[in-house]
């Protein structure tokens, strides 16, 4: 029997980090439902055990169900019959499958019929579902607006949507409209309260809204007449179950096929407030973005790994002139590259992780009592590394998804264009990875924030401290050039105090300081497991390239030049 746990080494390596006894603890709050409920873990190991379990369940079902069905979805696809999407049939199946092992909302408290799973194990899920069909992992993956409820949401709310995704309920988050793109404060959906009735209603448009005919949509809508930014939107939950919403139509895609994405209608659709109004976008969504950002970079890395597999497999079982093609120094060095990347952007994800978990667990326990001022201190750091690493993870994880797609599909030569191989499939799956839940350039505009205020190379600083073998001292050393290199340019650039000149050099900058990251990453990870030396080896001496070139364009470049640029551009 395949299973995408068993078969992939790198994800219990990351499972049994050190800091998840740190994560485990505090998201048990140190074991405090041991005996109210009979499935809560007694200790660590209990916990640690458990994880590893599940996810033995999950990998069993993306081998044995939702892989074996992912060519026959991309072919079917959903349809739309009397205003309903209908999944095809291998979708159907994946979820009820997924939904029988109790899998839907695993993340959620024990109260709730969730499994009070910590975020780590819950993106190496996503990570595993996402490589057996990237489509139907948006299907599962929107699970995470479970989470935004649990966090925002009123008791109230929370007792009447939450229990429903144990049994299987679908999700969607309708945020984007036909004007309103990537600039989600010029969402015009209008939300009007009517006093008699003492109810919500939701009038107006969405688009490109996957998974749109779910069972449970958080719909961003404009609730303060007069406004036209941010400040005037606030979220709402939807039922299905109300029948107020007509489907326009489900979109023709290129790649993600099983998964559907819709323009839907709102015609006095009731609704409930989800937290305050006014903080729909600038709280709640942001935080669910995160989120989505975080599983679009479990997504990338899903798609990357399985796109990568169906290119060693091809290359060891292909010959040409003689010889399997994996001999040719051509392709084993693509190879050897596409795994390094996937190991970096694979540490990458899971530090991203175990960061969010921390101070997710942290905001949790403050609901119940007052944190301690270490406590609090340790919350706030963690909190401001998940928002820094957060963008440059989806960045750095969906661009490497494209190229390693590309690059397998490359090596099965001509068949690889041919419906006859799964790589062609992966490489339309892939595209989507740097576009939706922010473009790449977006990413940057958030990330280049953690350039200006210190972040990034204070977090470097913090990783350059570790302890490594003396046999790895040379990587450490080459990191810590680079490192000091970065410091200066964007100091440089910085201290120009313009505006226009940072944003032009943003991209240069946010990637120098995610090549430095992750080369950090798997440093750390060579010190654990000598396996990993190969991928550090490699990456840190492209990252050496690359930052190198995007250095000198830095120093060699003059602000009287923008104009240039602008001029050749128009």
């Amino acid at each position: 029997m395949e299973n995408f746990y068993k078969d992939n080494p790198s994800l219990k390596f990351h499972l049994k980090h050190p800091l998840m006894e740190k994560i485990i603890r505090l998201k048990e709050n140190d074991f405090a439902e041991k005996d109210k409920y009979d499935y809560a873990f007694q200790d660590f190991e209990d916990a640690l055990d458990s994880y590893d379990k599940v996810l033995e369940i999950v990998g069993e079902i993306c081998g044995e169900t939702i892989a074996p069905n992912a060519e026959s979805v991309d072919h079917e696809g959903p349809q739309l019959i009397n205003n309903e999407v209908i999944y095809a049939r291998g979708t159907q199946e994946n979820h009820d499958t997924l939904t029988k092992a109790g899998l839907i909302g695993m993340s959620l408290p024990r109260e709730y019929g969730g499994l009070n799973f910590a975020m780590v194990p819950y993106v190496m899920a996503a990570e595993l579902v996402s490589r057996a069909d990237a489509g139907f992992a948006n299907i599962w993956g929107l699970q995470d607006c479970a989470e935004t409820l649990h966090e925002f949401a009123s008791d109230e709310i929370k007792k009447e949507f939450l229990p429903r995704f144990n049994n299987g309920a679908t999700a969607a988050m309708d945020l984007t409209e036909p004007d309103a793109g990537s600039d989600l404060q010029a969402v015009q959906l209008k939300a009007t309260y009517d006093e008699q009735k003492q109810q919500w209603f939701l009038n107006g448009v969405k688009r490109f809204i996957t998974n749109g005919d779910a069972d449970i949509s958080l719909v961003l809508a404009r609730t303060e007449p007069g406004t036209t930014d941010g400040r005037g939107l606030s979220l709402f939950v939807y039922d299905r179950k109300d029948k107020a919403l007509t489907v326009r139509r489900i979109e023709n895609k290129l790649g993600i096929k099983g998964s559907p994405t819709c323009e839907l209608v709102f015609k006095d659709a009731p609704a409930k407030l989800v937290g305050e109004r006014r903080m729909g976008l600038i709280k709640y969504v942001m935080s669910l973005m995160n989120s989505a950002r975080l599983g679009v970079g479990a997504q990338s890395v899903g798609i990357a790994e399985a796109a990568y597999r169906e290119a060693l497999k091809y290359a060891y079982e292909r010959e040409q002139f003689g010889k399997p093609i994996i001999n040719y120094p051509a392709v084993y060095e693509m190879l050897s590259v596409m795994r390094a990347k996937i190991d970096a952007s694979r540490s990458l994800l899971y530090e991203t992780a175990r960061y969010v978990d921390i101070y997710k667990s942290y905001s949790f326990i403050q609901e119940e009592r007052k944190l301690e001022p270490e406590e609090r201190n340790d919350a706030k750091h963690h909190t401001r590394v998940a928002d820094a690493l957060t963008p440059l993870l989806k960045l750095f994880a969906s661009e490497y998804c494209n190229e390693i797609a590309s690059e397998a599909l490359q090596v099965h030569g001509g068949t690889g264009y041919m419906k006859d191989f799964p790589v062609e499939r992966l490489f339309r799956d892939a595209r989507i990875t740097n576009i939706y839940e922010g473009t790449s350039q977006l990413q940057v505009v958030a990330a280049i924030r953690a350039v200006g205020n210190g972040a990034y190379l204070k977090l470097i600083r913090e990783y350059q401290e570790h302890h490594v073998k003396p046999e790895f001292e040379y990587l450490r050393n080459t990191l810590i050039d680079l490192t000091d290199d970065f410091e200066k340019l964007s100091k440089s650039v910085l201290e120009a105090k313009n505006n226009e000149l940072l944003d032009f050099h943003a991209r240069r900058l946010v990637e120098m300081a995610g090549y430095i990251i992750m080369g950090y990453l798997l440093l750390q990870d060579t010190h654990r497991d000598v396996e990993y030396r190969k991928s550090a080896e490699i990456f840190i001496r492209k990252a050496k390239t690359e930052c190198a070139s995007r250095a000198e364009f830095i120093r060699s470049f003059e602000e009287k030049n923008l104009g240039t640029y602008k001029i050749t551009w128009e």
